[in-house]
């Protein structure tokens, strides 16, 4: 059974840094595709930043320079750091993984339960 297991929000304010982590169990996540999204109040899950098995990583041009996503492969486990901070970083974060395909977005159908984090001013 896949499972992913977020933890690491919280509250901190503006230009502060945060750590977010996603244990990851029961599949293939050397060959995976992983992600973080996130979802605001009143808005759209967005895609935040994500990592192929190839190493190939991507990022929302919102947080390009400010956030870094990075996996442990010994710990099965996936980060983003996030430093700088802003307040419109506020939302829920989730984990995602799925397997990779040749071409096209990866169909991210694994989900973690979230982990909010909230940017104050």
């Amino acid at each position: 059974q896949v499972q992913l297991v977020e933890s690491g929000g919280g509250s901190v304010q503006a230009g502060g840094s945060l750590r977010l982590s996603c244990a990851a169990f029961g599949f293939a996540y050397y060959t995976s595709c992983m992600g973080w999204f996130r979802q605001a109040p009143g808005k759209e899950r967005e895609g935040v930043a994500d990592i192929r098995y190839t190493g190939r990583i991507s990022y929302a041009d919102s947080v390009k320079g400010r956030f870094t996503i990075s996996k442990d492969y010994d710990k099965n486990t996936l980060y983003l750091d996030m430093d700088s901070l802003k307040p419109e970083d506020t939302a829920m974060y989730y984990c995602a993984a799925s397997f990779c395909p040749d071409y096209g977005p990866p169909p991210y159908n694994y989900w973690g339960q979230g982990t909010q984090v909230t940017v104050s001013s």
